[in-house]
């Protein structure tokens, strides 16, 4: 078979990722760009004769190089050997789209445009005429639904046939005789060298005089570097004096001049505006007053659904794991080999896994609100509240929103904030925001203790973090962060109902990492729990005095002031520190020691916390150091140990002091 190598491109929330996802199937993995920490979707399936190996490039808008994203979708265009580019675009929002259509032609890519979103278009009474698109951009353009896969099979025969004929799109491009001329001059300097013609000249020369520091680093290495160079800014100087602006200005007006004789081409447009359905119902949903409320309600319904439905699969699996322990521990007569089997791993693990209906359902709502178009405003609506109390506006609610998810991307995804200082801040916020996995925590102590309010106490455990975080930012903006952030336009995504397959596909890739982990890491900490307390240096059998309980109790007095100053509770908080379900395994794990007991990890939770310690537990587990993993994303990103330590600082007195409030005041007042 023939083998094709296909980069899908396009704008975020313009389907892109539903069309990797529809031709790929469950055959994609995911992981890092080489020597990037962006994020690398890649996936395999066969047409006809051809084998394709599809690669989603990271969402953009342009091709510039201000963040990593941008620059590695450009080397994927100009390096990697790629047979064709398939560039999604909204076609309900063409002109935004076409922006970075045409950097793709300036790069000379062999591109077929999937014009996706037809049905939002025709709701807009937009008529696009796709045969004069087609031959005024001079590659083919292919009409598609991503959700139900139509017009699928002419797409993939339009890439199989441009594979075999490649076109260089950048013939197609015209910006007028003014700029036109003085790019000629520029190109006729570059074509000079041979070195520099793996790229169209015209988009070195573009890229020069928009002060691309890549490309002119790799231009200074040319023998022709000072006559390219002086070219350079003769033409800059040029176009400032002819048309009052920079270099940069000019380039991006004629790029939309030319976008804009195109849609006057090829598209039919009413001369007012139809408001959309998503128009209608963001008046509503993104109303200054009416948002804060409306993601309240949201987000408690997400809460008791998840518990609702939840907590009856979850009892089935915790009697399975405990007649799995039983009927395993009648095989095995050998009494440590026993215990360390039912006990370490089965107790340990088990007890983790016992939360994962509560898991995939958070993952499923989660999804199923992402896709939606919603968590988008949800976002909107912390940004609000936070231009107005912290100060911080910008991209970098969108890093604490994926936090809720796991911290170890949501710090990944600051990498696309352009300020530093905003950058830095926004992952000292990440840790925050509670992760799914704290959920096994939570699930056990609101099981034990508020099994009436269930999915009130777990939004109130969300809400603190929410809150802390602005806290904390308030303060550390004006102090270890002065100065102005940022600011830039978000776009709001178009309503829809979102695909089954795309949903279950998100849910399973995060459900897939914590099975992954529970496989490993809480697995290995289980086995090293168990080999801790059953090691009693002076003899006995009292579980304080094994290992594990004298580590414990030497630590235990530290957390006394916050209502939970036991051996057991000190132990699990620092075996959470590997993984935030190891925290449920060292329960599980501690409460094999109770060889009487029935009820297991319950009854050691009522026999270890009250509801007001429990409660203040909870908020110490959302609020102190966050997992390994997150500490290493901190330090990956930042190429520091500096910033990693400072966050964990940060984290850990914030929750002392959280907690201590929680216990205290709550004492004070009369709780229990």
């Amino acid at each position: 078979m023939k083998e094709l190598i296909v980069g899908l491109a396009g704008n975020p929330n313009v389907g892109k990722t539903t069309v990797f996802n529809q031709l790929t199937g469950m055959r994609q993995h995911v992981g890092n760009w080489p020597g990037k920490t962006v994020e690398r979707a890649e996936g395999s399936f066969k047409h006809g004769d051809y084998e394709y190996d599809v690669v989603d490039l990271p969402g953009n808008y342009a091709l510039s190089a201000h963040s990593m994203e941008e620059i590695v979708s450009r080397d994927f265009i100009v390096d990697d050997d790629s047979d064709v580019i398939i560039n999604v675009v909204d076609a309900a929002n063409l002109e935004r789209n076409l922006y970075l259509t045409v950097q793709m032609m300036e790069l000379g890519a062999n591109l077929v445009l999937a014009l996706n979103m037809n049905d939002f278009a025709k709701k807009k009474d937009h008529i696009i005429n796709i045969d004069l698109m087609s031959e005024l951009l001079g590659f083919p353009v292919i009409e598609i639904n991503a959700k139900n896969k139509d017009g699928f099979d002419e797409l993939l025969t339009t890439v199989e046939k441009a594979s075999a004929n490649p076109v260089d799109s950048s013939l197609k491009l015209s910006y007028g005789n003014e700029l036109k001329q003085h790019l000629g001059e520029l190109q006729e300097l570059i074509e000079q060298d041979s070195n520099l013609l793996d790229v169209p000249s015209v988009w070195t020369a573009i890229k020069l005089l928009e002060k691309d520091s890549i490309v002119i680093q790799k231009v200074q290495q040319s023998s022709m570097s000072s006559k390219i160079m002086r070219e350079v800014d003769k033409v800059a100087k040029h176009l400032s004096d002819v048309y009052d602006e920079g270099a940069e200005e000019v380039i991006a007006n004629a790029r939309y001049a030319f976008i804009d004789g195109l849609m006057a081409e090829a598209v039919k447009r009413p001369a007012v505006e139809k408001e959309t359905t998503t128009d209608k119902i963001d008046k509503i949903v993104t109303n200054r007053l009416l948002a804060p409320f409306i993601f309240l309600i949201i987000m408690w319904a997400l809460f008791q659904l998840t518990f609702t439905i939840g907590a009856p699969f979850q009892d089935m699996i915790d009697e399975l794991f405990g007649v799995i322990a039983e009927w395993v521990g009648g095989f095995i007569a050998n009494e440590y080999l026993a215990s360390f089997i039912c006990d370490g791993i089965i107790g340990g693990v088990g007890g983790v896994l016992t939360f994962l209906p509560i898991i995939i359902l958070m993952f499923l709502f989660l999804s199923i609100l992402e896709d939606c178009g919603y968590l988008a405003r949800a976002a909107f609506t912390l940004d609000i509240v936070m231009h107005k109390i912290v100060g911080l506006h910008g991209k970098a609610f969108i890093p604490m929103i994926l936090g809720f998810g796991c911290g170890v991307p949501a710090i990944m995804a600051t990498r696309t904030m352009e300020n530093e200082g905003d950058r830095m801040l926004a992952m000292m916020l990440v840790p925050f925001m509670s992760c799914t996995a704290r959920l096994p925590i939570y699930a056990i102590f609101i099981a034990a203790f508020f099994a009436e309010n269930q999915g009130n106490v777990l939004l109130a455990i969300y809400l603190l973090g929410i809150v802390v975080a602005l806290i904390v930012a308030a303060i550390l903006k004006r102090t270890m962060f002065k100065g102005l952030s940022t600011p830039f336009v978000m776009e709001l995504p178009t309503y829809k109902i979102p695909s089954v397959k795309g949903v279950l596909l998100h849910t399973w890739e995060k459900v897939k990492g914590f099975l992954r982990k529970a496989g490993t890491i809480i697995l290995a900490c289980s086995i090293v729990l168990w080999i801790l307390q059953n090691i009693y240096p002076w003899g006995g059998s009292d579980p304080q005095m094994s290992i594990l309980g004298m580590i414990g109790t030497v630590i235990a007095p530290i957390f006394a002031p916050l209502g939970f100053g036991t051996w057991q509770a000190a132990v699990a908080i620092i075996a959470g520190l590997a993984a935030k379900e190891v925290v449920v395994a060292t329960f599980g794990t501690l409460a094999g020691m109770e060889e009487d007991d029935e009820e297991g990890i319950t009854s050691l939770i009522h026999d270890t916390f009250t509801p007001l310690s429990a409660f203040s537990f909870m908020a110490f587990t959302l609020l102190y150091t966050p997992c390994f993993a997150a500490i290493g994303a901190i330090k990956q990103e930042t190429n520091s140990y500096k910033w990693a330590l400072t966050m964990c600082g940060i984290t850990l007195v914030t929750a002392y002091i959280v907690s201590f409030l929680i216990f205290n005041v709550g004492h004070l007042a009369g709780f229990g």
